[in-house]
């Protein structure tokens, strides 16, 4: 198992474990988390543990044209009775993202170092966040890394009402722009929104890391 320095590099992916897991260690600096994701690497990890960097040999992703929508998702976004933002409310999307109570899921993975990381990036206008609003309420939302290189690294969503998160996340297939949506590891919620696992070779291939 690498253990990382103060240097900024990361193993090369072939020496990810079966878990998936590349290396331990290191910060969450800006420079880390870009060096990381432009190499398809991303950091999960749980309060009190040391940074855990991922590479999964299975990579969940959408490519938008594959986006699923529902009869009943249809009927959801025909009545419009929400409001969709961009990059207006980011530090409440990633704060409910962490706080909301999910189903069959004790606690969550976002540590008050992540939260600050990620609000650090997108400050520096390298991470970006979805909002949908019903009366003036946030109700749902997502965020994630893009690096401009048409790739959104999906990091995580939440909803206080039915579907809220799915509109967010259809909103962001459709108009986002981007050539692939990477949802990291295997999840049935993205599943049915139209997401599939490729190999790794086959996204990095596509986000054409740097130093592979």
């Amino acid at each position: 198992m690498f253990w990382l320095s103060e240097e900024l590099v990361f193993p090369h992916y072939s020496y990810t474990t079966n878990e998936g897991i590349l290396a331990l260690g290191g910060d969450l600096s800006a420079k880390r988390l870009v060096l990381a994701y432009s190499n398809g690497i991303f950091p999960w990890f749980n309060e009190g543990e040391p940074i855990v960097w991922y590479c999964p040999h299975q990579r969940m992703v959408l490519f938008p044209d594959e986006v699923k929508i529902s009869k009943s998702m249809k009927q959801v976004l025909k009545k419009q009775d929400f409001k969709i933002t961009e990059n207006t409310a980011f530090e409440q999307v990633i704060f409910n993202c962490k706080t909301v109570s999910r189903k069959d899921q004790n606690g969550t993975w976002i540590t008050n170092d992540m939260q600050q990381a990620y609000i650090n990036l997108h400050k520096k206008g390298l991470a970006k966040s979805i909002e949908v609003w019903q009366n003036n309420e946030l109700v749902g939302g997502l965020y994630g890394v893009d690096l401009g290189n048409k790739i959104f690294c999906g990091e995580s969503m939440f909803s206080k009402r039915s579907n809220m998160s799915k509109i967010a996340f259809i909103h962001l297939a459709k108009n986002g722009n981007y050539k692939l949506i990477d949802c990291q590891v295997y999840n049935s919620h993205l599943s049915s929104l139209g997401a599939r696992e490729i190999v790794r070779e086959e996204f990095l291939e596509i986000l054409q890391p740097k130093f592979f």
